[in-house]
């Protein structure tokens, strides 16, 4: 079983120390997500549709919103990676243009060669965790050097605008907007993509179309992103009971609630719980 050694939450969003040996499902995030492999055996992940390796040398760059999955072969031995969810308002304190991280193009590709210096870093952060779990302050010093060192050598950054707004956004049919605005404000909690498409008035088969087209990533998943979101939010700033969590976030079943989160997560909500609250 998976398991969760360091999680640091701050205005950068979530860095997760994770010694993994399952795999996790096709999901997305609305963050910059890099992966670095600290130690154990190589690894992959699948981005799009194609996989690509984490190793010593090499790292998984993942634009926000675009779908991927862990790939854990069970025949290897666990793999530790840290794992970064940044936040693009945090970025953009650093150069306005890199606001753009939540957004399809970020990273020149999926993949590449990592540096001396960002092994470094990464070596460093991880650490720095494991040792003194409590210093985020500390922490998010060491992150701000490393995604910098990312940034700089895995983006076209110098070609990001200096203004937001010289950013484009992508285009959204007003239809999918309502329905991912209804998404985020949780005003039906069970609600499913087949009712989200009736409400837009619409067939199933053209809801996906106009949904993918409008935000590079299917319903289900963007329903899912925001359900995990709010989870995880509320796993680590509130006391409530699993229970509880399940049903209010459309579960039948602590059960179900569970499995969904530790797909997306690779770890249970108690656990994910308990080690974040190391570093409060």
């Amino acid at each position: 079983m998976s398991t969760a050694l360091r999680i640091a939450h701050g205005a950068f969003g979530r860095v997760a120390l994770l010694d993994m040996d399952r795999s996790l499902v096709r999901h997305a995030h609305p963050h910059c997500h890099v992966l670095l492999k600290v130690e154990g055996a190589d690894t992959q992940f699948l981005v799009g549709d194609r996989v690509y390796p984490l190793t010593d040398t090499s790292a998984v760059l993942v634009d926000g919103w675009k779908p991927h999955a862990y790939v854990h072969d069970p025949a290897r031995p666990r793999t530790l990676i840290l794992a970064l969810y940044i936040e693009p308002q945090w970025l953009k304190e650093f150069r306005p243009g890199w606001a753009a991280s939540g957004a399809p193009g970020f990273f020149d590709q999926p993949s590449g060669e990592v540096s001396p210096r960002i092994r470094q870093l990464t070596m460093r952060l991880a650490t720095e965790m494991m040792a003194h779990p409590g210093c985020v302050r500390a922490h998010e010093q060491t992150l701000s050097d490393l995604m910098i060192a990312v940034i700089e050598r895995f983006t076209p950054w110098r070609s990001f605008p200096n203004s937001i707004r010289g950013m484009n956004a992508m285009t959204c049919d007003w239809r999918i907007r309502r329905a991912t605005d209804a998404m985020r404000a949780q005003e039906d909690v069970g609600a499913n993509v087949d009712q989200y498409a009736k409400r837009a008035g619409v067939s199933r088969a053209q809801f996906f179309r106009l949904f993918e087209s409008s935000l590079g990533v299917s319903p289900k998943i963007y329903l899912n992103v925001v359900r995990m979101e709010r989870a995880l939010d509320a796993v680590i700033h509130q006391d409530t009971s699993v229970a509880d969590l399940s049903e209010r976030f459309g579960f039948p079943e602590p059960a179900h609630f569970t499995r969904f989160f530790r797909d997306h997560a690779g770890v249970s909500p108690r656990e994910f719980r308990n080690v974040s609250r190391l570093a409060s």
